[in-house]
């Protein structure tokens, strides 16, 4: 609809043989002011039902939107629904530039910013016709020398419409829409013509449904020749097809249903379908199921794959949350997994599992309490042999960890922590596990007792300090076939152990700390042993003995350490090098450490043979949960040297002034003991470590060596002589190992980014990934999952040219790792490795990326994984690759991100060849 702007101030009247009571009747009810801001609401005159005979015009001359005719308006006043004679509430309209009211032909018209409200509806647009004769309201938008503009608005019941043109009728609130575009919980439905019967019931006809954002230009619809829309809830058609860029597609229903509902539903989750050639297991049908939306606070989705040849497996996944308590999720998987067909020679049968569970609680929720659940339990072989889980991470990880906890702490002087955790860890490759279920632990605050009741504590007397501590444990080391059965019970372990720490420190000559400390550590347990020799049988027994026992144990202890800066200044008056100063702190300490003999807690038997009579020493805790308590005397004194190196350099920036600090050493440390009650080998080998960053802290190196004083015999077995007596160095080299890293990318070459900017993007990729930062063993490719991410970068971040990015963005990671060992002078590496992740974006939408290694030992490459991703706006395209090894695999998918849209899509796999034993 568009207007021609009046160009007078008032309406003019034509008045034919009226009264003059009559001539003021008419002229106050056809009167018009005109300002350039009208914005006071007025109330819609009441519905006249017989037009006067009088006269009354309006010289304005408004033109209609072409959208709007009369068989238009006819359609809303010819409906069977039976309408009301009456408004059945106040009709308010206001506009910026002008209202007209034309008495004659009962019709106001609003010109700029006009808005028409009534019950729930509300109508904005640049121009309206309210026909409160007929009970219609005409909106459309305002024509000007560059065009259109000021599109109307309907919204009702919450439903916001932006159409063309309106036909509004105010009886029985029904109403035709024209050129609309409607949002739909997530998408986006195009209409020529829409037709409303209430707030909760649309029909259109060829009305286009998308989720693109471009809606002017989407690269992607739905054509539906007929449709009926209930708002929030459903959509249902008659004839639909997919169009790609205004091409039709051989893919069309005779009819469709899209759920439209804002909250979550239940509903079919359609599977994903295939072949798996690999294994023979034949065609599948994958992650198909049904979602239970249960309630606000807790969901289920029952998920299932089924293979031809009689594989099968079912997934149980639920997340739950309460605002501002807690929220988690839980998953539980099992596979039945049939290699080849029943009879074959090749034939094997194999059922795994897997268990998570994740609870997080708010920290808000309870500040005294918390408790806390990340459980990854299961099958040994589970990501090895899952035909449903392509997680590399997880395929290359040795080690299934789980920990369930809850603490509280009691407020108080001193504060009481108490705690419960049950844990778990598990090694894929042994198959071993060990579990404590649970262990609970309980710890008193230190205490003062001869601090002052006010001021700093001084002196050794008022530093005194101690603590109580409580430890206990039930430990099962079992198997993984023996998990979940009564056996792995047999072998369990239970016992408390109590500590009470006491310490102080102070300062002796202002600048050495010197500390003293005693523990005292009292032992329970419920497990021992008896050992004897049976002759009858020649052999030692052990019996395991049920009951309370306990033992005591302590030791003392001092230490005394400083801190020494060194600065070396190389700048003067007459000369700025570039490198001003170098700073070296070095903080050196020493320990003393007595630890008595507990022969009380020992036994003896005696060994009869043909050698004669011998006598074995044995403790009946020995296969206790803590172990038992030492029976030699141990007085030991340590030594240790750390050191940090640093310098100062001139800035390259010169308008700076101070100088930039710069790590030459970040650590150096240096450490050994010597035991004064042994009767050989009393030094223990010397510990190195040592760690930098270089090239603007690019690189990462850290290393650490092994050096042992004492020489070998020809049996490689160490005697109690120095190397350097028996030819040899003052130290020999035992065991070496080093770790390198090195990140690099296109920013590290561009001076405009800058280093706090790089350090929210790699924190936010660390935050954003499941496994390892560094991708170095390949990235999650679940493509299944990853559809209902929707990733795609954002508008400003796109280049205007989409094929074409001068930047080209990328990204270098690498790892190199190498070990040395020569403890029996073997001489060897046992490792040297080098992993390597990288990814280039070829255009602002596709990238590729590549994830291996080489191993220097075997001289073959590591794990490789290779990587291909299309952003094509509305859709994602994925292909990964592992070319080689015995994981030889690849995926392709592409589909729709939007979620409303997400079992659209075609995804194809080869799964890795595995074979399962008996």
């Amino acid at each position: 609809m568009a207007f021609q702007k009046p160009s007078h101030t008032f309406t003019k009247i034509h008045l034919k043989g009226l009264r003059t009571r009559s001539l003021h009747i008419l002229f106050t009810l056809s009167f018009t002011v005109l300002i350039n801001t009208f914005s006071l609401a007025q109330e819609l005159p009441t519905k006249s039902k017989e037009i006067p005979p009088q006269s009354i015009t309006d010289s304005t001359r408004v033109q209609l939107d072409p959208l709007l005719n009369t068989r238009a308006i006819d359609s809303t006043r010819q409906d069977s629904v039976k309408q009301n004679e009456v408004l059945k509430d106040i009709v308010t309209y206001k506009a910026k530039d002008s209202v007209i009211t034309d008495i004659i032909s009962q019709k106001i018209y609003l010109y700029n910013q006009s808005q028409v409200d009534y019950q729930d509806m509300q109508i904005t647009a640049g121009v309206m016709v309210i026909d409160y004769g007929k009970n219609l309201v005409f909106a459309g938008r305002k024509k000007d020398s560059t065009g259109y503009s000021q599109k109307p608005v309907f919204t009702q019941a919450g439903n916001v419409i932006e159409p063309d043109s309106i036909i509004f009728n105010t009886e029985n609130k029904k109403a035709i829409v024209y050129n609309s575009v409607t949002e739909q919980a997530g998408g986006t439905i195009l209409t020529e013509r829409t037709k409303m019967e209430n707030d909760s019931v649309f029909f259109i006809g060829n009305g286009k449904f998308t989720t693109a954002e471009n809606i002017e230009d989407p690269e992607y619809y739905f054509l539906m020749n007929r449709a009926k829309i209930v708002p929030n809830k459903k959509v249902v058609t008659g004839f639909t097809q997919l169009y790609i860029y205004d091409v039709p597609t051989p893919i069309a229903l005779p009819f469709a249903f899209f759920p439209m509902s804002k909250k979550q539903t239940s509903g079919i989750i359609f599977p994903s379908f295939g072949e798996d050639t690999g294994n023979d297991r034949g065609y599948f049908l994958q992650n198909g199921g049904y979602y239970f939306a249960i309630s606000d606070y807790v969901d289920l989705a029952v998920l299932g794959d089924y293979y031809t040849n009689g594989s099968y497996g079912l997934r149980l996944e639920s997340s739950y949350a309460a605002r501002y308590k807690f929220r988690g999720n839980v998953a539980f998987r099992y596979e039945n997994l049939l290699n080849s067909e029943r009879g074959f020679p090749d034939f094997s049968q194999n059922t795994i599992y897997n268990i998570r569970w994740s609870h997080s609680q708010d920290a808000k929720a309870n500040p005294n309490s918390r408790f806390a659940a990340s459980v990854n339990l299961g099958s040994s072989q589970y990501y090895q042999q899952s035909v449903n889980q392509i997680n590399q991470a997880n395929f290359l990880n040795n080690t299934l960890a789980s920990s369930v906890s809850y603490s509280k702490t009691f407020q108080g002087e001193p504060q009481v922590n108490v705690s419960a955790t049950a844990t778990h860890s598990q090694n894929t490759r042994t198959e071993q596990i060990n579990l404590t279920l649970p262990t609970v632990q309980a710890s008193m605050g230190r205490v003062f007792p001869f601090e002052p009741k006010s001021g700093a504590k001084k002196g050794a007397i008022q530093n005194i300090n101690f603590q109580i501590n409580s430890r206990g444990e039930y430990r099962i080391n079992t198997t993984d076939s023996l998990f979940g059965k009564s056996e792995m019970f047999d072998d369990a372990l239970a016992g408390m152990r109590h500590s009470i720490p006491v310490t102080t420190n102070f300062k002796v000559l202002d600048y050495f700390n010197f500390g003293v400390s005693a523990n005292f550590q009292e032992t329970w347990t419920l497990n021992t042993i008896s050992r004897f020799y049976d002759t009858a049988e020649d052999q030692v027994v052990t019996v395991d003995q049920n009951g309370f026992d306990r033992f005591l144990t302590y030791n003392v202890g001092a230490s005394l350490g400083t801190t020494l800066y060194g600065m070396f200044n190389f700048k003067t008056e007459d000369n700025n090098p570039k490198i001003q100063a170098i700073r070296h702190v070095v903080r050196p300490s020493i320990n003393y450490t007595v630890s008595p003999a507990f022969n009380q807690y020992y036994d003896t038997y005696e060994v009869i043979d043909a050698d004669g009579t011998t006598t074995e020493e044995y403790s009946r805790f020995e296969n206790t949960l803590f172990g038992a308590p030492g029976n030699n005397y141990s007085s030991s004194v340590g030594f240790s040297v750390g050191n940090n190196i640093e310098a100062k350099v001139r800035s390259k920036d010169s308008t700076k002034t101070e100088s930039e600090k710069v790590f030459i050493l970040n650590n150096l440390n240096f450490s050994t003991s010597y035991n004064l009650a042994a009767d050989s080998l009393g030094w223990s080998p010397l510990r190195v470590t040592g760690g930098t960053q270089i090239l603007n802290k690019k690189m990462s190196i850290n290393f650490g060596m092994t050096l042992d004083p004492y020489a070998l015999d020809n049996n490689n077995v160490k005697i109690n002589t120095f190397n350097i007596n028996n030819g040899g160095s003052l130290f020999r080299l035992t065991s070496a190992n080093m770790n390198i890293g090195y990140t690099l990318s296109n920013e590290s070459f561009s001076r405009e980014k800058k280093d706090e900017d790089k350090d929210e993007d790699e924190e936010s990729r660390a935050a954003t990934t499941n496994s390892r930062t560094d991708d170095l063993f390949g990235k999650t490719q679940d493509f299944a999952d990853k559809r209902l991410n929707d990733n795609s970068k954002k508008d400003e971040d796109i280049e205007n040219n989409e094929f074409y990015n001068y930047k080209m963005p990328w990204n270098v990671r690498l790892a190199y790792s190498v070990n040395y060992s020569n403890t029996q002078r073997q001489d060897q590496i046992t490792s040297n490795s080098l992993m390597f992740s990288g990814d280039v974006e070829l255009s602002p939408r596709w990238s590729v990326g590549a994830s291996s290694g080489y191993d220097f030992l075997n001289r073959g490459f590591t794990y490789t994984q290779l990587r291909f991703e299309r952003d094509l706006l509305s859709w994602r395209m994925n292909f990964t690759w592992i070319p080689f090894s015995d994981r030889s695999s690849w995926n392709f998918f592409i589909g729709i991100k939007s979620n409303l849209l997400k079992d659209l899509k075609y995804d194809q796999r080869r799964q890795p060849d595995q074979r399962v034993g008996n």
